[in-house]
């Protein structure tokens, strides 16, 4: 279990502390919701989550077999809904590899990322398409 204490400060701004490492992480309401977006919405951790989450397991995965991934990264990319509520639509996922593998540590490493809690937790009307490019350079 893992103990997270979140303080609202006015403003649309949330501070939430991190239970065993102590470390603070800031939250603001986006602008098309009444804030200032001057850090992550909740929702944007969400997305984060869920991009951090499967490139964890994945990494997990890797150092058990000895597959490099150092200098893969994913693309999250939000989108919201406001019917019947305002909530996540869509979290479309790009994972990009820079090392080519074969067909088989491709397929181990996809199913891995799918797997992972925090796709395995979102609920099913969150679309999440998600695609890999393998043997890419990274982004800038």
């Amino acid at each position: 279990m893992v103990h997270i204490d979140i303080r609202y400060e006015g403003g649309l701004r949330c501070r939430a502390v991190h239970g065993p490492s102590r470390v603070e992480l800031v939250t603001d309401a986006p602008l098309d919701n009444h804030g200032k977006a001057e850090s992550f919405s909740p929702t944007d951790l969400c997305a984060t989550a869920l991009g951090a989450c499967m490139l964890t397991t994945m990494g997990i995965v890797a150092e058990r077999h000895g597959w490099d991934l150092a200098g893969t990264q994913v693309t999250v990319e939000k989108s919201m809904v406001v019917q019947p509520v305002r909530r996540i639509g869509k979290l479309d996922v790009v994972i990009r590899v820079p090392r080519d593998f074969d067909a088989q540590v491709r397929a181990t490493l996809e199913k891995t990322a799918l797997l992972c809690p925090v796709h395995q937790s979102l609920a099913p009307s969150v679309e999440i398409p998600l695609r890999f490019e393998w043997g890419v350079a990274a982004l800038a």
